[in-house]
């Protein structure tokens, strides 16, 4: 009798043990079953999305403009239906136009001490603009000084990187004794590390990166040593050409995003060149996070970034949207610049717009560069 209960004791034991690799199997059988359901659910929602003319045109434009999800467009769409969409709203062609310098006149600096005549702008002015819109919000942050505004970079020499990849927004502003500023131009987020910059990246006078065929569509833009803004194309140019051109206009500080408008991208820079507005298709884009610069007919330079994604209930802003807010600031010329998660604003000791990437969502992404105020 007592073996008997001894055995009995040591049965729920084994038991037990028998049945730990039979439990764990059931609950990843479940967990797979859970994720496939999902996965199904959101691949019908997405085939409904794009029954729909408007609301596919959107969803295909939004996720070509974004880093990682680009491939939602393929799941649902073939390449030629994705191109044709993509076709029907892009910008119009901007063609080979030069920034015409004379359109811009800096003011005379006040005398210290001193308040400003009619004919003098306080030139240590820096406004800040809050601007709502339907799919989005806007901060924009006009500098009247040209000359305060530049790129800040982690890069340790010509085409030299650190390690450990970029720093956040408020780094690039603390490390550059700025009070202010916005992300900048087309990196490398492979590792979400803001490795190295792409195409053209100047600091301060020194060319830290100069790949102008690096992607297609490369275009730079950047202020000059007399401060004026400059938004010009360098797809064509080879690295010997591009340098000279740099120091041909005396390019001190640039960096450089893509125009593409195709199947596997949906990126574009010029807005305002010469305060003519760029002609737009439709909205001109999807709706996304974004970051612009422009410069008045005073010299003064206006940095705009717009949330989205979900961000305050709001999607983003548009190609278009960022036209009308340019314009309507008196831009005569303006450009767009790295948008989507790598969109923030910094001034006076914090974040005016945060990335909107749900871990950065007190910071920013790690960036090789900004441009800063200071």
């Amino acid at each position: 009798m007592a073996a008997e209960n001894n055995r009995e004791k040591k049965l729920p034991a084994a038991a037990f043990k028998t049945s730990v690799p039979k439990r764990i199997g059931q609950i990843l059988a479940f967990v797979g079953v859970f994720i496939l359901m999902i996965a199904i659910t959101l691949f019908m929602m997405l085939k409904v999305i794009c029954a729909y003319g408007a609301s596919k045109t959107t969803f295909i434009t939004t996720v070509l403009e974004s880093g990682q999800m680009k491939f939602l467009a393929s799941l649902v769409m073939s390449e030629s239906e994705i191109q044709e969409i993509v076709d029907g709203t892009k910008l119009g062609d901007i063609g080979d136009v030069s920034i015409n310098e004379g359109l811009i006149t800096l003011p005379r600096p006040s005398i210290d001490g001193e308040k400003p005549s009619e004919e003098e702008i306080d030139m240590s002015r820096i406004e800040i603009i809050e601007i709502a819109g339907i799919t989005y919000k806007a901060t924009l942050m006009i500098v009247q000084d040209p000359s305060r505004v530049s790129v800040a970079t982690t890069a340790l020499g010509p085409d030299e990187w650190p390690e450990e990849g970029g720093v956040t927004l408020k780094g690039h502003v603390e490390r550059a004794g700025a009070i202010g500023g916005v992300n900048g131009g087309l990196f490398n987020a492979e590792h979400y590390n803001g490795d190295h910059a792409y195409g053209i990246l100047v600091s301060n006078g020194v060319v830290y990166r100069n790949e102008p065929q690096e992607l297609s569509g490369i275009v730079l833009v950047g202020l000059t040593n007399d401060n004026i803004l400059q938004i010009i194309d360098v797809s064509r140019m080879s690295p010997a050409q591009s340098l000279q051109m740099i120091r041909e206009k005396g390019i001190r500080d640039a960096v450089c995003f893509q125009e593409a408008a195709g199947f596997d991208n949906n990126h574009f820079v010029q807005l305002v060149i010469n305060g003519v507005p760029r002609e737009v298709k439709g909205a001109g884009s999807g709706l996304n996070p974004r970051t612009a610069i422009g410069q008045r007919a005073d010299g003064a330079i206006m940095l705009l970034v717009t949330d989205g994604r979900g961000s305050s209930g709001h999607v983003g802003a548009s190609a278009a949207d960022l036209i009308e807010i340019m314009t309507r600031y008196g831009a005569v010329n303006a450009a767009n610049l790295d948008g989507g998660s790598s969109t923030a604003m910094y001034y006076n000791g914090g974040y005016l717009q945060n990335s909107v990437t749900f871990y950065y969502s007190h910071s920013s992404w790690q960036l090789p560069d900004a441009f800063v105020v200071k």
